[in-house]
């Protein structure tokens, strides 16, 4: 249970952080933010991929938060471009 907790925590920092960067975005909500970011981190995490790979038997690279903000940023740009 903490995990999620600590997830949606690290997620609304993100999104939060990349909701800075990228001009003209409408206001999410918190959960919106939260999710922006975990959504971003798995971005960041198939982006890491590229560059090196994971531990054996490991689904996902973990990103970071530079690359969770790196994730979150493409996600909202994708989001806010390919919506409208």
């Amino acid at each position: 249970m903490i995990h999620i907790l600590w997830m949606f925590i690290v997620g609304l920092v993100v999104g939060a952080i990349a909701k800075v960067f990228v001009p003209g975005v409408g206001h999410l909500g918190i959960v919106m933010t939260a999710v922006l970011g975990i959504v971003g981190s798995i971005v960041g995490g198939l982006i890491a991929r590229l560059f090196s790979r994971p531990e054996r038997g490991a689904p996902f690279h973990p990103a970071g938060i530079l690359l969770s903000i790196v994730g979150a940023v493409i996600v909202l740009w994708a989001w806010t471009h390919l919506a409208h």
